[in-house]
């Protein structure tokens, strides 16, 4: 046996600086819960803030998906982006600060080593803090978490990689859809005590669906006291996969994304998601008629010289019966820009830099410990 062995990561045993004094956290104000009408109105509420603008504002946010489709890397590219201050998905620019990382089905050396393809190369945010082990929210996983945000009031999320494994037992003789609506409501709480973003990576049913919302794993009561709806699928095309989102600050969408398997990172593609998940042959089709709306089939094949005028037609033919073209009676096509080809909403719409940012992002020490007397003891212990 070792004579130093290795001190278990839980969130409340990494250990603290001992030449730091402590530093009171800041006092935080209860938020107010009540106004009469004519107060309401008159208040002013400071805008959203967004971890990445247009994708995760404030608030819970769930990031379903199938098992192996790469939630875990979406996620701790999301978290890597967010702690440096960077681009996530490679294209939306994000606000640095503190972001804290429950990776409750991983160990260090694995986190070490997606850390070290999505890095690539370049250096490690000291901003994000990455915990493998943490006890489930009714057991004191809410007072850890909470005490790590108060210790960086700067943070802007934080990731629980997987939900299950902080949702602890229901509790006894409350239906389903009430022990998943109070699971949800221990993040929910802390979100909106702290204005920032918590993200619960959880998964899907086997049983596909229309609607995505249906897809999520467990009763309505998981989607519903949640603030938005991330459902990460399988694409077919280009694309890898598409990302469904949809919540109360966040308009609803999709986009198409691209897994960059050398990197583990995902990639958001430009343009309609139907411009990537159809063949070649339709997206250069798409790409046509958006560009010249009214074009008959003789007029794409002088573009589309790889492709002769019967394939042309016929697809376009059955490109309408899709509904991905409107076709009118003197055979001209048009795009159908009411549903599928619809393109992505602008994410530079929404605010990148709100008024409570600070100048430089991250965090400048990792002071986890500190629960209660018992669990210093087991933290100290290991």
């Amino acid at each position: 046996m070792s004579a130093n062995p290795i001190p278990p990561l839980h969130l409340y045993s990494v250990p603290s600086d001992t030449e730091t004094p402590p530093v009171a956290p800041p006092k935080r104000e209860r938020p107010r819960t009540a106004w009469t009408a004519d107060q309401l109105m008159a208040a002013n509420f400071p805008e959203p803030k967004w971890a990445v603008p247009g994708i995760l504002a404030e608030g819970v946010s769930l990031l379903a998906g199938p098992p192996k489709v790469g939630k875990s890397w979406l996620s701790l590219g999301l978290a890597l982006a967010v702690a440096a201050g960077g681009q996530a998905f490679d294209s939306v620019p994000v606000q640095g600060g503190p972001v804290l990382y429950l990776a409750l089905e991983d160990t260090p050396r694995r986190l070490q080593t997606r850390m070290g393809k999505l890095l690539g190369g370049q250096s490690a945010p000291a901003g994000l803090t990455l915990v493998t082990e943490c006890p489930p929210f009714p057991q004191g996983g809410t007072e850890a978490i909470a005490q790590w945000l108060d210790r960086n009031p700067d943070a802007r999320m934080v990731v629980i990689d997987v939900f299950a494994k902080m949702r602890g037992q229901a509790p006894q003789g409350v239906s389903a859809y009430d022990a998943d609506y109070v699971s949800v409501g221990y993040a929910k709480r802390l979100a909106d005590h702290y204005g920032i973003a918590v993200v619960l990576v959880h998964h899907v049913r086997k049983a596909g669906s229309d609607d995505f919302l249906t897809e999520v794993s467990g009763t309505n009561g998981i989607a519903g006291a949640a603030d938005a709806t991330l459902v990460l699928k399988r694409a077919r095309g280009q694309a890898d996969g598409i990302l469904h989102v949809t919540g109360r600050d966040v308009d609803e969408a999709e986009y198409a994304l691209s897994f960059q398997a050398a990197s583990g990172a995902w990639h958001l593609l430009d343009g309609p998601v139907s411009d990537h998940t159809v063949g070649d042959t339709r997206a250069a089709i798409l790409r046509y008629v958006r560009a010249h709306p009214g074009a008959k089939p003789k007029d794409m094949a002088s573009e589309l010289s790889h492709v002769d005028i019967d394939t042309i037609r016929r697809t376009c033919s059955r490109m309408a019966e899709a509904g991905q073209l409107t076709k009118d009676g003197s055979g001209r096509y048009y795009p159908d820009t009411e549903t599928r080809t619809q393109g992505a909403p602008e994410l530079s719409d929404c605010p990148g830099t709100p008024p409570d940012q600070h100048e430089h992002p991250g965090q400048s020490e990792l002071k986890l410990s500190g629960l209660s007397a018992a669990d210093k003891a087991e933290g100290t212990a290991g």
